[in-house]
């Protein structure tokens, strides 16, 4: 029987009256039972959230909770009492593995509140035998406040974003709460969207206010789920102002600079959520910074989609500009790069700091190997502090920040010798050393005392115990040999009853009901029955069981041994996650410095085994790159042993051939591998990172666009053609001389003339409106002729070479025009059927004559052509069964009796075809 099957009579006592589902009503309308009440009362105060409700050692789910969550999990329904004389349906997950069915509840979509106990079940009881324990909400598990490290990416940040509207002024604030800082800035809702596909964000919150605005409609759409909507009132700026004095413990947030309203309003509604979900335990997070909207390059979404920068088009990791240039050694330094690379800067000053921070560890081999080594012993101390300081971390994650903390101090020290001044990378060297310039030295008595404290194998839960050293503290030491040597002790009172009883078969045993107990057979038992020392606890088939004074002494101080060591580690745990707390500032700064360590090394590293160039960058106009490369497809040619990718030159300005390039040539010659080409290196040289080419002078652009490749948006009604024009328009209303397009084939999805068109009116508006530095991809050969016409507009050709009847690609782009599209050389490279050529080729023939006599086709003389042309042009024979056969026999490797019988098959065959 299949989940579904053992579901479906559920499914219909739940949907009998009115097929309509439980809904969670008022405190009177709940089942009368004290424990179901206490359920209601705490699922009411959550809606929208499925409630793992603790009991013993699972979290259970019940009514539509338990619906969703056994179709989501493919787990068992079942159910549990009766309401309103319906069964009333429930599921559940073992506490212990419960983190595996959270990953998959958030994946799909899903929001959780943890529900647990706190309160001892045996003082439940003492207040009465129908009392019920008392529970509490102590976490909302959401996709934009997740830490632990089994539902995250090491190499991808997990950011919540919130997106607020004041007096008409948009702001978008972000965190990431593994030791990131709050982040606010002002945006126009034009680019809420590129502000957003930026952030890449895994939850973003909204007003429910502003949800009705046509601006904010589709964002809210786009993030489905992933969208939390706030009531207005608490992402108001005054109510934000609150909210981040409680975050950051403060009387004033006027110590964090100049922040405006709206941003005020989207950091705060970051604070609020941080503190409802997390149920007011504060994270470690640094001082909220305010970013210019005008710091960042800004790329739409679909330029980001098209340019496969983070991921390819199906979704995965392996095949982006991510993968083919990260090199860091750690999650952090991972997660850096990806940070960079998503926001490529504006600023050349800030830009010139990072490369010449990646210059000076290109140059230095020695010291960027030794930081390289270093860092690859640090663990993800981020993500440890974030879960220590919200009370779900364990002894791995002390540890972590022991290794992380010395990780830093080794790499502060390498840094100092080697003179890395702060104007390499301002604030790095700082981050990791305090003003005198030696390592902070309360951070090193917490290493010292950590290292002192911990043991050589950690468990991942406290409360499993074992994680404090041998001699750290005697009174453990005592308690642990107490609980250890109980076997000793056990068998050796065991050894004496024997002897004293004449029993040598008597055993002491141990379970969870009994505790330890004294066994011996049926046939032994009368030895001992009467004995006033020896009281009877159980009989079973075969065996009685039985207890003594001594036994039973013995079996508290074990059982008090056991607690007592457990209690002392838990204390020396909280004591340590105390310490943490009160430094956590400083440790997400030494965090925080490692991962850009990693990342600006990682670029290194990148630049020296890719030979690539360091770029210029300035604020100029220029775009000027000699003999540049395609990051990814390089590496791909790399990894697949092929030829090195051929490079080229790009040169868009005034000054050179055009600000605008008319790029032609034959399909798969490599027009779309080029033009992506330019953007991923702009990309990279705004980001700080070293580039593919000879050499590059970039002036540093505001914006990127791209209209490539074909896709429809079938779910919003839109058509390929719409979706290629949507994107067009955009690019035309906001691109700026300042901008970089890369515009392929536009206008294809339509008919000829108007396609032709609408792509002659878009050059136009680019020359003489947009102004902007454009590559633009066409076959239609018509265009070419606006470089004669329009100032600043240049034609380039991706060449090929005419061979035997075929074509070989050469992948260069060189001046000119293409003069034929080459498409049915490019036809027969993928391998359409002879027939279908040679039809083909004949139709290409009669429309050039017609074009070359001047007379346009219409549609009524199009019918008798093809007619005619249909007449001319057999379609190729099939070929026969002996034909094929005849075809497929390797003559040469027949022996005469093989070859005997092929023809006596193939004679057969002519038979059977008459």
């Amino acid at each position: 029987m299949t989940h579904k099957d053992r579901r479906a009579p559920l499914d219909a006592a739940l949907r009998e009256e009115d097929e309509v589902p439980y809904e969670v009503g008022p405190v009177s309308a709940v089942p009368s039972t004290p424990m179901m009440a206490q359920y209601w009362e705490i699922k009411t105060a959550h809606p929208g959230y499925l409630l793992f409700y603790r009991m013993g050692d699972f979290y259970e789910l019940f009514f539509e909770d338990a619906v969703a969550a056994a179709d989501a999990l493919d787990i068992a329904l079942t159910k549990r009492g009766k309401h309103q004389g319906q069964d009333i349906p429930m599921c559940g997950v073992p506490v212990h593995t419960a983190e595996a069915y959270l990953e998959r509840l958030i994946r799909q979509g899903h929001r959780v509140a943890i529900c647990e106990q706190t309160e001892d079940p045996a003082l439940a009881k003492k207040r009465g035998a129908k009392a019920v324990v008392a529970r509490e909400v102590v976490r909302l598990v959401t996709p934009g406040t997740l830490t632990e490290d089994q539902l995250l990416d090491p190499r991808t940040a997990n950011t919540l974003a919130a997106v607020v509207c004041v007096n008409k002024q948009f702001a978008v604030a972000s965190v990431d709460m593994a030791g990131g800082a709050i982040r606010a800035a002002d945006v126009n809702a034009s680019g809420l969207h590129a502000a957003l596909s930026r952030l890449a964000p895994s939850e973003v919150l909204f007003s429910d206010a502003i949800t009705q605005d046509p601006r904010v409609d589709p964002l809210v759409k786009q993030y489905g789920k992933r969208a939390a909507l706030l009531p207005a009132a608490s992402l108001s700026p005054d109510s934000g102002a609150r909210a981040l004095r409680s975050l950051y413990g403060v009387n004033s947030i006027d110590g964090f600079g100049s922040f405006s309203r709206a941003e005020v309003a989207a950091a705060g509604a970051i604070a609020h959520y941080l503190e409802m979900t997390q149920k007011g335990r504060v994270p470690a997070l640094l001082p909220p910074q305010r970013e210019a909207d005008q710091a960042f390059l800004l790329i739409d979404p679909a330029t980001r989609r098209n340019l496969e920068l983070t991921e390819t088009l199906e979704g995965s990791r392996r095949g982006s500009l991510l993968h083919a240039i990260d090199r860091s050694v750690t999650g952090p330094g991972g997660r850096r790069i990806a940070q960079w690379l998503l926001s490529p800067l504006t600023e050349p000053e800030a830009i010139r700091a990072r490369l010449n921070a990646v210059q000076h560890f290109a140059d230095n081999e020695n010291l960027r190997t030794g930081l390289r080594v270093i860092l690859g012993r640090a663990p993800d101390m981020a993500r440890a502090l974030a879960r220590l300081t919200l009370g779900r971390g364990g002894p791995r994650d002390l540890g972590a920040l022991r290794d992380g903390l010395r990780a830093a101090s080794q790499a502060a020290a390498q840094l100092a010798q080697a003179q890395l001044g702060l104007s390499m990378q301002p604030g790095l060297v700082a981050a990791l050393k305090d003003q005198d310039g030696l390592w902070c030295t309360e951070l090193n008595d917490f290493c010292s005392d950590v290292e002192a404290l911990l043991a050589a194998e950690l468990p991942l839960i406290a409360r499993e115990g074992g994680f404090i050293a041998p001699g750290a503290d005697e009174k453990l030491d005592a308690a642990r040999a107490l609980r250890d040597d109980s076997r000793r002790v056990i068998a050796a009172l065991e050894g004496r009853l024997r002897a004293e009883t004449g029993i040598g078969s008597l055993k002491i045993k141990h379970n969870a009901v009994l505790g330890y107990f004294i066994e011996v057979s049926q046939g032994q038992a009368d030895k001992i029955k009467n004995d006033p020392a020896f009281v009877h606890r159980q009989t079973m088939a075969g065996a009685m069981r039985f207890t003594t004074g001594e036994l039973s002494g013995l079996a508290s101080r074990i059982a008090d041994a056991s607690g007592e060591a457990l209690s002392l580690e838990m204390a020396h745990f909280e004591t340590a996650c105390a310490k943490v707390r009160a430094l956590g500032g400083r440790i997400a700064q030494a965090a925080d410095a490692l991962a850009t360590l990693d990342a600006l090394c990682g670029l290194a590293q990148l630049a020296i085994e890719q030979a690539y160039c360091r770029p210029v960058l300035d604020t100029s106009l220029q775009f000027h790159v000699m003999r540049g490369r395609h990051p990814t497809v390089e590496a791909a040619l790399k990894s697949d042993g092929n030829q090195g990718f051929v490079p080229n030159d790009c040169t868009l300005s005034q000054d050179g051939l055009g600000r605008l390039w008319l790029v032609t040539g034959p399909n798969m010659a490599g027009k779309s591998t080029f033009l992506r080409q330019q953007a991923l290196i702009c990309i990279m040289a705004q980001m700080g990172s070293f580039v593919p080419a000879a050499s590059a002078h970039i002036g540093v652009a505001d914006r990127l666009f791209s209209r490539v490749g074909a896709a429809d948006d079938l779910a919003r009604g839109r058509s390929t053609f719409m979706v290629e024009m949507v994107e067009t328009a955009t690019i035309l209303n906001q691109a700026t001389p300042r901008s970089l397009v890369i515009l392929d084939e536009i206008g294809r999805g339509t008919a000829t003339y108007d396609g032709l068109s609408i792509a002659w009116a878009c050059v136009e508006h680019l020359v003489n409106v947009n102004q902007s530095r454009a590559l633009f991809a066409t076959h239609y050969h018509e265009l070419t002729q606006l470089a004669q016409t329009l100032p600043n507009v240049a034609t380039v050709t991706a060449q090929v070479k005419e061979w035997k009847g075929g074509i070989v690609f050469l992948h260069s782009i060189g001046p000119g025009a293409a003069e034929r599209s080459y498409g049915i050389q490019v036809a027969k490279l993928a391998g359409l059927p002879p027939a279908v050529l040679q039809r083909a080729q004949a139709i290409l023939s009669s429309l050039e004559k017609s074009g070359r006599a001047g007379r346009k086709l219409t549609v009524a003389e199009d019918l008798p052509l093809f007619a005619e042309l249909a007449r001319a042009v057999p379609a190729a024979p099939v070929p026969s069964a002996v034909e094929a056969a005849v075809r497929e026999a390797d003559v040469d490797q027949l022996t005469p009796r093989e070859a005997l019988d092929l023809l006596y098959r193939l004679r057969d065959m002519l038979k059977d075809q008459g």
